[in-house]
């Protein structure tokens, strides 16, 4: 996997929509940069009754649109550009589905997998200690990420509620349906994929019944994605996750697999299935291949080999801006991640919405809500393709976007 830097192939991004419509270098050096980035060391008692130490990250990149919005995700290889990228992804994807947030995100250095409940209650009411002077229900509106979930939300929630001395359940999105949380909000970024690939499989003429897919990482949006997919028509017949890839080219019972990861901790081994890697994977002959592990999963090395038709991508930054290049030229469409994995930050913007006005949706309701976001950006995108004569999904998709965050910028001014 390459090592490229998240952060840099964020700026190449911007530098490539810039480079088409009309935005000064020093505008464009601001918007490429964070605004704050919060570092901190969380000291925590574990159950043994010794202390450990966890490296955490809170970055607000831009605000100019509305109160900073992105998740928080625990994993041992959290870096501070990798947060500082995953924070702009965060600002320039709210600006591409019009939403009215800016971006943010967070992240801690920790396996969860080596931790208890407690152990990880702890560390989350300690991040959530020091977020307090930070966040709030328009200021900075934390969600989850890779490896928290509602759970995590809810302790967050608690902690800044008991602090606080109020009742503030729009400070975090996310969460259990019980405290506040919104209906179909679990499933949006898998859900937005699929739509994000619909739209794309239709601007090529074609449909998602009988197409072959391979999803590289079975978390939630990656197993989501498959399990939609597969009601919709469509075969998966390669899944994976940090372990490794398992094939069948008959079709996988997308739930069949869920279960067998739930219940071994991971898709590896599924009886009837080939084992393949990861690598592998995303070189399959498919019509439609979803990334949705984590970032930089297809260099230029590999990038050569990959034989889908439609790229979706449901993780953030899972390609690297050479191996975009190298998918164009081979005529590959690849739906970006600001678009394709959106669905999250939508569905949360529904969630703070409800909160606010103390009323929930339905679940029809927030689908359809959704469904209408999606068709509405790819639209845009197909739209500034033509209008630039772009050959590249992802520029156009941050050409509209960089445009709606620079207008913003300038209309808000320039403090002395």
């Amino acid at each position: 996997m390459s090592q490229t830097n998240p952060f840099e192939t964020l700026r190449s991004q911007l530098q490539s929509a810039a480079d088409h419509i009309d935005v000064e270098p020093d505008v464009l050096d601001r918007l490429g940069h964070p605004e704050r980035v919060l570092e901190a060391n969380l000291t925590v008692e574990r159950d043994d009754g010794t202390l450990a130490r966890f490296p955490a990250y809170r970055v607000q990149f831009n605000g100019d649109r509305g109160p900073y919005k992105g998740g928080i995700r625990y994993h041992p290889d959290v870096t501070r550009d990798e947060v500082i990228a995953l924070s702009g992804w965060m600002t320039y994807k709210c600006a591409l589905v019009d939403i009215p947030f800016g971006g943010g995100k967070g992240g801690i250095v920790i396996d969860p997998k080596e931790y208890s409940d407690d152990e990880l209650e702890r560390v989350t009411r300690a991040f959530a200690t020091e977020l307090r002077p930070l966040i709030g229900e328009d200021r900075d509106v934390p969600a989850p990420d890779v490896n928290t979930g509602p759970r995590e939300m809810n302790w967050l929630k608690d902690t800044y509620e008991t602090l606080e001395g109020t009742t503030a359940p729009g400070v975090v999105t996310g969460k259990s349906i019980e405290s506040g949380g919104s209906a179909g909000r679990v499933e949006a970024t898998g859900r937005s994929t699929v739509l994000a690939a619909r739209e794309a499989f239709a601007h090529r003429g074609r449909t998602l019944d009988g197409a072959t897919v391979a999803v590289q990482g079975y978390g939630n949006a990656g197993w989501i994605a498959a399990r939609l997919l597969d009601e919709r028509g469509a075969t998966v017949v390669a899944v994976s996750d940090s372990e490794g890839a398992v094939v069948d080219r008959e079709g996988l019972d997308t739930v069949t697999v869920k279960g067998h990861k739930d219940e071994t901790g991971s898709v590896v081994g599924l009886p009837g299935a080939t084992a393949r890697t990861n690598e592998e994977l995303l070189t399959m002959d498919v019509d439609l291949l979803i990334p949705a592990g984590l970032e930089n999963a297809i260099d230029a090395d590999l990038a050569t080999d990959v034989r889908a038709d439609v790229v979706a991508e449901a993780a953030n930054g899972p390609t690297t801006p050479a191996a975009d290049e190298i998918l164009v030229d081979n005529d590959v469409f690849v739906v970006p991640d600001i678009l394709a994995n959106a669905g999250g930050v939508v569905v949360s913007y529904f969630e703070w919405v409800q909160n606010r006005q103390r009323h929930s949706w339905s679940e029809t309701r927030v689908n359809d809500e959704l469904e209408g976001r999606i068709v509405d950006a790819f639209d845009r995108l197909t739209a500034t393709m033509a209008e630039y004569d772009l050959s590249n999904p992802r520029t156009a998709a941050y050409v509209t976007a960089l445009t709606r965050v620079a207008d913003a910028a300038e209309q808000g001014g320039t403090w002395p």
